[in-house]
């Protein structure tokens, strides 16, 4: 795998990419674990199917997937047997099996979106004029397919490591990126229209809030209650981004805090014929199901119907 570092140094606090709420378009989240067949076998378990999808050219983590109707997909990533994740970005959660873990937009050019760029109304990764100091790390990597086809693709890790944790990292493909969603052809869970939210656990809501909002030019966030996290959610429209901040002490949301730092803490899928039973609730309009956890190796799983 190579490296190439480079640092984009602006004048106010954030800035690797302008995104509009809607140009933050989900490519993948990821759930991490020690195993691959036991998250396998949970998420079918729990009525979402995978792929195997294979081994990463790092020769440490093979994956499988899980693609859905819009193109996004679930990653289910874990070391490959005998070796040891802890050179990897997401080793401790791996090892920990903190399950969501991290998350990734998609980029049509992953060299304009990350030059530093005055305007461009039609790039959805336009670089502020005005920002702040912000390491972007670039990385070539990718994976072969269990049937030997190559895939390719180049990722900037936006902000602090890990990878896609507080921030997404931005991937952009070098070989058709259908290739490497639809490893089959085609959507591996029909039912799933797609990843509708990603929830990042924060310690601090309000300077999570600015931090998102100076990154991608985002509106003001509508908030809300959440005792299935024991959280305050702020939700920004038009955005997959939901941050959410321990609303008391002793919730399972701060002990994860503690453990695992800012990283993402839940997904919601979309998907409005799904009819297996689960614990509901509503978030911004939107009526919840979540999958029972305790299958899913504590995983947060929602799905919107």
């Amino acid at each position: 795998m190579r490296r190439v570092f480079f640092v984009l140094l602006c004048a106010v606090l954030l800035c690797a990419a302008v995104l509009s709420g809607a140009g933050l378009r989900v490519d993948h989240v990821t759930i991490a674990g020690s195993n691959l067949e036991a998250l396998r076998r949970a998420f079918a378990g729990a009525g979402v199917p995978t792929e195997y999808g294979g081994r990463h050219s790092n020769r440490i983590t093979e994956m499988a997937l899980s693609s859905f109707a819009d193109g996004s997909y679930l990653e289910l990533i874990a070391p490959v047997a005998g070796a040891d994740p802890s050179p990897h970005y997401w080793g401790a959660f791996m090892k920990a099996n903190a399950g969501p873990c991290a998350w990734a937009v998609r980029s049509g050019n992953l060299a304009a979106d990350t030059a530093r760029l005055s305007s461009n109304a039609h790039n959805a990764f336009a670089v502020r004029s005005a920002a702040a100091g912000i390491a972007v790390e670039v990385e070539k990597a990718g994976r072969r397919r269990a049937d030997g086809v190559e895939l390719k693709w180049a990722t900037a890790r936006i902000g602090p490591p890990p990878q896609g944790s507080f921030f997404p990292f931005m991937i952009a493909d070098e070989t058709p990126r259908d290739l490497r969603a639809f490893p089959g052809g085609k959507p591996t869970a029909r039912q799933i229209k797609g990843v509708l939210f990603v929830v990042v656990a924060v310690p601090n809501l309000a300077e999570a809030i600015s931090k998102y909002r100076s990154a991608f030019d985002l509106p003001a966030p509508v908030e809300q209650e959440d005792p299935t996290l024991g959280a305050r959610l702020a939700s920004f429209p038009g955005s997959p981004a939901i941050l959410a901040a321990p609303s008391r002490d002793h919730t399972w949301l701060q002990e994860r805090l503690k453990q695992f730092g800012a990283i993402p803490c839940a997904f919601v899928f979309e998907a409005p014929d799904w009819n297996a039973a689960g614990a509901a609730g509503t978030w911004f309009g939107r009526k919840l199901v979540w999958l029972d956890a305790s299958r899913l190796g504590g995983a947060k799983i929602a799905i919107a119907r």
